[in-house]
């Protein structure tokens, strides 16, 4: 039996601390990437509100907030799942999470929050605890929120956990893409696990993104990359013939 599924890994300007306007092309792009066929559309960390930290606290959202309630209407009516960062009140902590929302076709959320802070996330933002992953058309897939596959056992756990995938939602800079770029092919090699990157495009908390949404392969091996910093969607389609685990991956940029 073949399995296959189609990621879409988003490429937007962010406005600082705007959620309305972030959330309208947000929007946007879920219909496209609905078009184009995608089981599931990736943003990247904090996309509903940019990377502003100082700004986390009063922007944290509830999670029956309305934006979120429209992306899952948009999600159900598009017939696609989404995958959205925004800070996030949980339970009784003092401070919000940097969270990674997950609305599905049929309308019910799942979240995320990111467990390794950057040095400096910690005064403004708790973190989470607990790995998540979910399973679409057959993989399974972890979600790691930036700093988080800078710690080894996260992804070693994922894969322990029986993940296909790797998804990544991040910000990383210009600077240091190079060193993040091998980090994520080294991930990918040493699991076996397909590794897909989703990054800003334009400056948000003092630093200018990279782009350049990529892909590694079950080799670690950079497969595809945007190799720019515009607006737009990468598509990944991720094949598997079972019973053998291999993976074939045809991208494209839309």
């Amino acid at each position: 039996m073949k399995q296959a599924v189609t990621i879409g890994l988003a490429q937007l300007p962010v406005v600082r601390g705007n959620i309305s306007e972030n959330l309208s092309n947000h929007l946007n792009l879920i219909e496209t990437a609905a078009k184009r066929g995608c089981d599931l559309l990736v943003f990247p960390e904090l996309s509903l509100t940019g990377y502003e930290l100082d700004l986390a606290e009063s922007l944290a959202l509830a999670l029956d907030s309305p934006h979120l309630n429209s992306l899952s209407e948009a999600a159900t009516n598009n017939n696609i799942n989404v995958l959205v960062g925004a800070p996030l009140w949980q339970d009784d902590r003092r401070k919000p999470t940097i969270g990674a929302v997950v609305c599905f076709s049929d309308g019910h959320r799942e979240i995320y929050s990111k467990q390794y802070l950057h040095d400096g996330e910690e005064h403004y933002c708790s973190s989470g605890d607990q790995d998540y992953a979910f399973t679409l058309n057959g993989f399974n897939m972890a979600v790691a929120v930036c700093a988080d596959f800078c710690a080894s056992e996260h992804s070693a756990r994922a894969k322990a956990q029986g993940a296909d995938l790797y998804l990544v939602s991040a910000l990383i800079s210009e600077k240091g893409f190079s060193v993040d770029s091998e980090l994520l092919s080294a991930i990918a090699e040493r699991n076996k696990m397909p590794t897909l990157l989703c990054n800003h495009i334009s400056k948000t908390g003092g630093w200018q993104a990279n782009g350049h949404n990529s892909i590694w392969n079950a080799e670690g091996t950079m497969v595809f990359s945007s190799n720019n910093k515009d607006g737009g969607i990468m598509c990944c389609t991720i094949t598997r013939n079972e019973p053998c685990s291999d993976f074939v991956l045809e991208s494209y940029w839309s």
